[in-house]
Order: C-alpha cells, then sequence, then structure tokens
C-alpha cells in the first residue's frame, strides 16, 4: 500500500511473491516475499511483542477509499508464535523498502519469551522467515504436503505462492535446474466471477473446505453490494456426517472479513437446523479483530444470516423443483434436520413446509417421496382438511386401524414415523390455509361427512350412539378410558384407542420421558366397531366375567396396534391362554 503511494519503494522488484523453499540437509523450511520488509524498530515492534498485528493496526488508521480498496494478506500475530510447534529456532530475516543494503535485520529466537536481534548486510527487500524443524515434524516440508497445505490454505492469496518444479527422482547431470512454480491461484475462488470457475474448481474448493472426499450434491455462489457487501459460497453434501444429530457437534461457514481468513467454523450464519451445510462467507464490513461473542451481537451478522438463510433454502427449492432425483437423496439424507426448521423457525415456515416429504397410504412403500403440494393437488374435490397419523415405525402407521375408513373411501394419509414428527405437527396447524388432522384424535369427519349431516337427520346413526355395549364396557374399562363409543374410522378392526383433541400423543410421551420429565396419566377413548363380528358376539355374552375378559383382550390388543406397550404382558397372555382352552375344549 505504501509502494502505491511511492512507486520507488519496489522499482527494482516490482512483481509481489512467496517463496517456499527446503533444505534436506539443514532441515530448514524458509517461507520468503519480496514485500514491503521492516526495519529494526519494527521487527522489535511486531516480533518482540506477542499477538502484535501490524496489518489490523496499519487497518485501523485507514479509511474511506483507501480502506476499501486494501487487500492484505493477514495478520503478522499470534500465528506467526505458532511456528514453534514444529520449530525448535525460527530466524526471521528482513530489509525494510528504501533501506540501505546494510540495514538488513536478523531476529532469532527459541521460543520462551526470549529473541536475539543483530543487523545483516546484503539483505534482499521483504521478509524471509526461516524454521529450523524439530525431527518429529520434518513431515511438513514434504513436497506433496506442503503443496497440499498451500493449496488448502492461500489458493486465495492475491499473489503466487512459489514453490520447485519436482524433479521426480531426475539425477542426470545436464539437468535443468528446478524452476519456482507458482502453487496457489492467487485468487481467492469466492472472488471470482461465476462464469469463470469452472464445476471441477467447485467441486475441488468444496473438497478442502469440508474435508468430503465426495463430491458436493448442490452449491450457490453470491455476491451482495450495497448496505451490506459479502461474498457467499453455499455446499450441500452428498451424506450426512456421522455427528449430525448430535447439536453440539462443530459446524458453521469458513469466515474471511476482506479476504483475511478469521475462524473455520462461524455458526453464527446459519441457523441450527441448516448445520450440514458448507462453505465461506467474506464480509467487507466485519471488523478483522472479530471473536464469536462479538459474532453474536452485531446486527450486521445476523442481517447476514437471514440473507444465507433464505439463499439455503431457494437453493433446495430449486433442486426439488429442477432436479426432484437429486432432492430426493437430499430428503433422504437431512429430511429430518430440516423439521426442525420447519417447527423453530417461524419466519421461514413456509418455504420450509413445502420441502416436507412424506410417505402417504398413496405413496411408494416407507418412501419419504411426496410433498404437500403434490397432496393437495390428488386430494378429493370436497376435502378440505390434510390427514396425517403419527407412530414409531412405517409398518405401525400403515397398517393402524385408525385408516380403514380413510383406505375404504380413498382418502389419502400422510404416514408419519420419524422420531421428531409429533413435535413438529405440534407446531404446524396449516399449510395453504388448509388444517392438518391427526385421524388418531378426536371423532373423524370424512370429506363431505359434515355437509351430508346437515342436510339429513340420520335416526340410523343416533341410534348407534346408543349402543347397549357402550355402558356395558364402560363399567369394565373405567379407570383406563376417557369413555367408551361406537367407530365411524373402524371397518375391518372390532377395536381402537383414540386420544382427545389435546391430549399429548404416545410418540411425545416418550421422548418426554426419556428426558426424565414425569407426564400426567391421558386415558384415551375406547372406540368399538359394532358391525364386526367379535363386537356383535361380545354384544350377546350373558357371562359377564367372560365379558370382561374379551373386553379386556380387545383393549391390549388395541393399544398393540397402534404401537403401545401393555402395563401387564403376562396378565394378558394369561387371558388369551384361557380364551384358547376355552376354544380347544368346545
Amino acid at each position: 500500500f505504501r509502494a502505491i503511494e511511492d512507486g520507488d519503494l519496489i522499482a527494482d522488484d516490482p512483481d509481489y511473491r512467496i517463496d517456499i523453499t527446503f533444505d534436506k540437509d539443514g532441515k530448514t523450511l524458509t517461507i520468503a516475499d519480496n514485500g514491503i520488509g521492516m526495519s529494526r524498530e519494527e521487527v522489535i515492534e511486531h516480533l518482540g511483542t506477542i499477538a502484535k498485528s501490524g496489518t489490523a493496526e496499519f487497518l485501523s488508521k485507514l479509511s474511506g477509499d483507501q480502506a476499501k480498496d486494501t487487500q492484505l494478506i493477514g495478520q503478522f500475530g499470534v500465528g506467526f508464535y505458532s511456528a514453534f510447534m514444529v520449530a525448535d529456532e525460527v530466524e526471521v530475516k528482513t530489509r525494510g523498502a528504501g533501506l540501505e543494503a546494510d540495514a538488513g535485520v536478523a531476529w532469532r529466537s527459541k521460543g520462551e519469551d526470549a529473541y536475539e536481534i543483530e543487523a545483516a548486510a546484503d539483505l534482499p527487500r521483504g521478509t524471509s522467515v526461516i524454521l529450523h524443524l524439530k525431527e518429529d515434524a520434518l513431515e511438513f516440508a514434504e513436497d506433496f504436503r506442503l503443496r497440499n497445505v498451500v493449496r488448502k490454505y492461500s489458493d486465495h492469496i492475491g499473489v503466487p505462492v512459489r514453490m520447485l518444479q519436482p524433479s521426480y527422482g531426475n539425477e542426470e547431470e545436464d539437468a535443468p535446474e528446478p524452476e519456482l512454480e507458482a502453487v496457489n491461484s492467487a485468487q481467492a475462488l469466492w472472488t471470482r466471477s461465476r462464469s469463470e470457475v469452472t464445476d471441477d474448481e467447485y467441486k475441488e474448493f468444496y473438497k478442502s473446505v469440508s474435508h468430503d472426499f465426495e463430491d458436493p450434491l448442490s452449491w450457490s455462489h453470491n455476491k451482495v453490494e450495497g448496505k451490506l457487501e459479502y461474498t457467499s459460497l453455499l455446499y450441500i453434501p452428498k451424506r450426512a456426517p456421522f455427528d449430525l444429530y448430535q447439536r453440539e457437534a462443530s459446524r458453521g461457514l469458513k469466515l474471511y472479513v476482506q479476504r483475511v481468513f478469521i475462524m473455520d467454523e462461524a455458526e453464527q450464519f446459519l441457523p441450527l437446523y441448516l448445520r450440514f451445510m458448507k462453505g465461506v462467507v467474506d464480509s467487507n464490513d466485519l471488523p478483522l479483530n472479530v471473536s464469536r461473542e462479538i459474532l453474536q451481537q452485531d446486527e450486521r451478522v445476523t442481517s447476514i444470516r437471514n440473507a444465507l438463510t433464505k439463499r439455503a433454502l431457494t437453493m433446495m427449492e430449486n433442486m426439488a423443483k429442477k432436479e426432484p432425483e437429486e432432492y430426493q437423496a437430499f430428503w433422504d439424507e437431512f429430511g429430518e434436520v430440516l423439521k426442525e426448521g420447519a417447527g423453530e423457525d417461524f419466519a421461514n415456515r413456509e418455504a420450509l413446509t413445502k420441502l416436507l416429504r412424506f410417505a402417504t397410504t398413496k405413496g411408494e412403500g416407507d418412501k419419504k417421496s411426496v410433498s404437500l403440494d403434490t397432496y393437495l393437488e390428488r386430494k378429493a374435490d370436497d376435502q378440505d382438511k390434510i390427514y396425517y397419523i403419527c407412530a414409531e415405525t412405517f409398518e405401525t402407521a400403515n397398517r393402524s386401524p385408525h385408516l380403514e375408513i380413510f383406505k375404504d373411501k380413498d382418502v389419502e394419509v400422510l404416514l408419519m414415523f420419524d422420531r421428531i414428527d409429533e413435535w413438529l405437527m405440534s407446531m404446524l396447524t396449516e399449510y395453504e390455509g388448509i388444517q392438518f388432522v391427526d385421524v388418531m384424535r378426536g371423532d373423524v369427519e370424512l370429506p363431505g361427512e359434515a355437509k351430508k349431516e346437515d342436510e339429513s337427520d340420520d335416526k340410523e346413526e343416533d341410534a348407534k350412539d346408543d349402543h347397549p355395549l357402550v355402558e356395558r364396557i364402560e363399567k369394565i374399562l373405567s379407570d383406563k378410558v376417557e369413555g367408551v363409543r361406537t367407530s365411524k374410522r373402524l371397518t375391518q378392526s372390532p377395536a381402537c384407542l383414540v386420544l382427545s383433541e389435546h391430549a399429548m400423543g404416545a410418540q411425545m410421551r416418550r421422548i418426554m420421558e426419556q428426558t426424565g420429565q414425569e407426564m400426567p396419566d391421558a386415558k384415551p377413548y375406547f372406540e368399538f366397531n359394532p358391525d364386526h363380528p367379535l363386537v356383535t358376539r361380545l354384544d350377546h355374552e350373558p357371562d359377564e366375567d367372560r365379558f370382561a375378559e374379551l373386553v379386556e383382550i380387545l383393549f391390549d390388543q388395541a393399544s398393540l396396534a397402534e404401537g403401545g406397550s401393555l402395563q401387564d404382558p403376562s396378565q394378558y397372555v394369561d387371558r388369551l391362554n384361557r380364551l384358547l382352552l376355552e376354544l380347544l375344549d368346545q
């Protein structure tokens, strides 16, 4: 930056570069630049005080167009002292631009807050950092390892980072001396125009930021200018990481400020339910000394977070429309995490709900592939509800007695069997103005049924409400159920258990109990099918003891059919065995 104001400072060598070389005999690794260098006073000021950042101090003094136009490599601070993790001794040789040839400085330290400094003559302009590597750190000087490190962490540096071309074992005497070649692209990939970056480059960059061996499923590269200026590059992986459901696992985007790397896992830029996404965000507005605590309190971060969240959801929406097979693969991996968002993120709930996929009674087995839009497209003309059922497994949901009337009437029902589903549906009440209805709760209202009841007074239905079995069964199950009634939802099964409208479901109850919370008892309704042969026989059973045994068996069977557990399994087995013996004796 000083050289822009005074071109004579670098007139002798104007093309900036960084060279990395390794001396096998001396076991030294040298990183040298031909930049502005340092004077003796600057060496003492910057290297004599740990965590002193000349870059940050320099930037703080700039304003207006000067600050906007700077493209500085990084901070000469704490990162420099990490060299002692791999080196017994570190040397810094430097000569400031514009100083005499004999005004060079050599700084040397073995750590422990002590250093030596002396004059050095005949040094080129710029700075060289020489690491005397420890025996157990020689791997960091291997050519292949160094090249990977440079490409991974310094590909975006705005000047070439050069290394010697590999000789590949060519030891002929007349072989030419290997030349220095640039290892990095000398430009941050995310700062380049999208039209300049190939798909292969995007894929390779993803692997470098995510440590994933597979290509990404999708990506979005975007530059925002205006009140806030930042660039983002977001990736959706193909596979879920093993710790996806550990909410405390590390996550977040790589954060750069003015192309200076700040932190590896900045989780403040995406909500928790998008923790699987990888990528980079580079801001021109945040301070270079930003910390996790500052990020949590900064309004600019909140604005960027909201914008990146919407962009991520737009990526998924576009994938669902244009590449349904890829979106299905994405949903199979990450669908349950998106359900967290549909329940938690009220601002984006509509967009998230459109992304949800379900198994249904008209779907492809347990495959969750039906969207709510698809469900509404093929609903009955007079259907004004979205019906669903929650259970522990697909089989339990699909074979539930509660679905019998819906299957007979060809009414599609969403089959939900993820652990999070009941919690999710407690948050979602409607979609596109159409109410969600749990078929396991309350009284059943089928499409068009309410209209029919308004138009005619069905005396036969009224007669069923006074079925004589209601009172007899209530005497047996009075301590276990809220009530007994005939069922409109059963066509093949003899009985089922129905929750009241506001009772907590079995799935949610189990989750709460596993967290150590005691839940109050919630009694279900016992519904029976008066047209079922078993119930018909039960109605004519004169022996009240035998009648009670059969009712208890029907109650336990209804509990098992919905995936519940029995309070006293041995008693159920005893009752069933007695009934079987009676049948065999006949």
